[in-house]
């Protein structure tokens, strides 16, 4: 069973997002990107290098280049458990 968003975020997953720089198959000369976001863990990146493996195993295109960045969406700080509202007006 998947984990749903929130959960991941909870154990630590965070953003990941990926240019990938790569050169078209029957042009050589020219380069093409494609971005690709996964929630994935920092600092070991599983699920990003598993999908660099897929490209270089599976996509005529060679890789020239990835970009990525990573950020926590929620961080166990952020939590706050909250027992009462006050509305005004």
């Amino acid at each position: 069973m998947e984990m749903t968003e929130t959960e991941m975020m909870l154990k630590g997953y965070g953003l990941t997002t990926a240019e990938f720089f790569y050169r078209m198959p029957d042009y050589r000369n020219v380069l093409n990107s494609y971005l690709w976001q996964e929630y994935d863990l920092a600092p070991d990146h599983p699920k990003l290098f598993e999908f660099i493996e897929f490209w270089q195993r599976e996509i005529d295109g060679p890789l020239h280049s990835v970009r990525f960045s990573h950020r926590k969406l929620i961080a166990p700080g952020e939590w706050r458990n909250v027992t009462g509202e006050f509305t005004l007006h």
